[in-house]
């Protein structure tokens, strides 16, 4: 099983993969319509995004946690 190298996903089966290539490092989530992989500002604003719905924060605070946990991923080290 692989994680996603974007938000750390398992990756299970094809529908996990974008256009269901299990080549990708990266989830369906993570993956344009055309499944190239999302920006960082993309990735975090969809993060940001799933934490408000899921955890009740505020979109500023949503964000704050969504660039840590990005930073502990394999695709978005270095950035800050």
């Amino acid at each position: 099983m692989k994680l996603c190298v974007a938000c750390g996903m398992p990756m299970e089966k094809p529908s996990d993969y974008p256009l269901g290539d299990e080549s990708k490092d990266y989830c369906v989530h993570c993956a344009r319509a055309d499944g190239s992989m999302q920006s960082y500002e993309e990735r975090a604003a969809a993060m940001a995004n799933f934490i408000v719905m899921t955890q009740g924060l505020d979109g500023r605070a949503a964000l704050a946690a969504a660039r840590a946990r990005m930073s502990r991923l394999p695709a978005w080290k270095g950035r800050p």
